[in-house]
């Protein structure tokens, strides 16, 4: 995205969100993945992942996480296949319009879904997001038996692209499609994985986690998001 789109953005998306009360939103801490109990899932994994350019690998030499936890789980269901279906530039538009059919007609057992970065990025109203996110995970759990895995959205507000003059802005909105995004996954009963933590606390002291673009993870980057969400995956797949 352009960051002339995201300055844009951000300033609208704060008004709405200041209209709309959202100024006291809780963070990602609250994220519900910890108690799910083991599962187990015999054979092979059919993997359909759904997401954005971090599902994608841009700005990695060697995969983004979706790529980097196929090879783990391969590793422990040998015979596993993965579509990966992430785009870059990718909102949650995109995935009901253009991911979300090919990913069902897949007959997945396991799906992941990383969205909502670039929803911020062009203007997204919580509203709009929150309609596109429900539809997404009532059709999945509607049209397929699959375990769902959702990333909530990192804080890459300490990107070197962003300008510091928005980044505390840019942070404040991130916290609050995070709590959207976590409230309907909980509806629908389905695990998030809190990348939101994780990066809030490390990148702003870790550049070497972005890469040479500036936004985008780096093989670092994203090395550490696959190390951190692989216990979450193996628990929900029995690995």
């Amino acid at each position: 995205m352009k960051i002339q789109v995201v300055i844009f953005a951000l300033t609208v998306v704060s008004l709405m969100m200041l209209a709309a009360g959202c100024g006291s939103q809780k963070q990602s801490a609250d994220v519900h993945q910890e108690d799910t109990p083991r599962k187990f899932m015999p054979g092979p994994i059919n993997y359909v992942a759904l997401g954005d350019s971090t599902g994608a690998g841009v700005g990695a030499r060697n995969g983004g996480y979706v790529a980097r936890l196929f090879k783990r789980i391969e590793a422990k269901k040998p015979g596993s296949t993965l579509a990966n279906l992430c785009v870059s530039g990718a909102t949650t538009d995109d995935v009901l319009n253009r991911q979300l059919e090919q990913g069902i007609d897949r007959r997945p057992n396991l799906v992941t879904l990383g969205i909502g970065i670039n929803d911020i990025g062009h203007g997204f109203s919580l509203e709009r997001f929150s309609k596109n996110y429900d539809e997404i995970l009532r059709r999945l759990k509607h049209d397929t038996t699959a375990a769902i895995v959702v990333t909530n959205i990192p804080d890459i507000s300490s990107a070197p692209r962003i300008p510091s003059s928005v980044r505390s802005q840019y942070q404040q909105t991130i916290i609050a499609f995070n709590q959207t995004l976590e409230e309907i996954a909980a509806r629908h009963g389905v695990e998030v994985f809190d990348v939101y933590t994780s990066t809030h606390e490390q990148l702003p002291s870790r550049p070497e986690l972005f890469s040479a673009d500036g936004f985008h993870p780096s093989d670092k980057g994203y090395e550490l998001w696959e190390e951190l969400m692989w216990p979450t995956i193996a628990r929900t797949i029995g690995a």
